[in-house]
């Protein structure tokens, strides 16, 4: 039988899922106003799949929020200095100060997926990660950040139609990347390094939370709801009220000559022709 959350579900209506996300997202403001209030320390971690739509969540919940205070973090891979370092050195250079929330586009979890499963790593070093993490968690959660951690499933007939969606959308096909087509052969081996991966970091005190990222607004929706219910915040909202009369305003300015400056080009709106133009 299907686990509960995963069954097949209608999908959302678009005007519904406006509406929801709209609904969301002034929620998320709230919540940015509550931890710059509450000073506190947030980590957000968004693992899964490629092509799961790990960006397309990160992108709705940041869309309307300040940069200063909620920070996506996305790492490109190490470079030589940063491979000699203590692995986790350079993901601590990015944990966040009081007031800010950090979300991570993909994370220290690398080394027990991609670099697992491509090499990239020795197994004495595997090891050492799936030993080191859970204390390092540990640590973090121990100093005050809240720390949540998302996995986002799809499964592989949807991740191959999202592949070939980019290949098809030049506005997409960037998203196509070497390790990308490389994964795509090595469903089986992601899917057992992922499953290695939860046994010894989905801890109590710093679960794995699944989502089920087949439909991508509904995995929208869905994460930007459960983060919400991860905090007890208030509504800190500034009032509306009337601006003030504007001061400092006098006849004693003069415009400088509009013809020594360079302007872009007015392109647009371009004008239309024949009857295009009459209606």
């Amino acid at each position: 039988m299907a686990n509960e959350q995963f069954k097949k579900h209608k999908k959302i209506g678009k005007r519904e899922y406006e509406r929801e996300l709209l609904r969301l997202q002034v929620e998320m403001i709230k919540l940015q106003e509550w931890i710059k209030h509450t000073k506190d320390r947030v980590v957000v971690i968004f693992e899964g799949r490629d092509a799961a739509g790990k960006g397309g969540v990160i992108k709705r919940i940041t869309q309307h929020l300040s940069p200063r205070d909620v920070r996506v973090v996305a790492l490109p891979a190490p470079t030589e200095r940063e491979q000699s370092q203590w692995y986790f050195q350079r993901y601590v250079a990015h944990l966040p100060a009081a007031g800010e929330m950090v979300i991570l586009d993909r994370s220290w979890y690398n080394r027990a997926g991609v670099e697992r499963v491509m090499g990239f790593c020795s197994d004495d070093e595997y090891d050492d990660f799936m030993r080191a993490c859970p204390d390092f968690e540990r640590m973090l959660i121990r100093s005050g950040i809240t720390l949540i951690k998302y996995w986002f499933s799809v499964d592989d007939e949807e991740q191959e139609k999202r592949f070939q969606a980019r290949m098809d959308t030049p506005t997409k096909r960037w998203k196509l990347s070497p390790m990308d087509l490389e994964s795509r052969d090595r469903w089986q081996a992601y899917s057992k390094a992922k499953d290695a991966m939860f046994a010894y970091t989905d801890t109590k005190q710093s679960p794995w939370y699944v989502v089920n990222a087949d439909v991508k607004k509904h995995a929208r929706l869905n994460t930007m709801e459960h983060l919400l219910s991860m905090f007890d915040y208030q509504d800190l909202t500034p009032k509306k009220f009337d601006l003030p009369k504007r001061t400092g305003i006098s006849g004693e300015y003069v415009r400088s000559p509009m013809d020594e400056q360079t302007f872009v080009a007015q392109i647009y709106p371009k004008e239309k022709e024949g009857k295009e133009a009459k209606k």
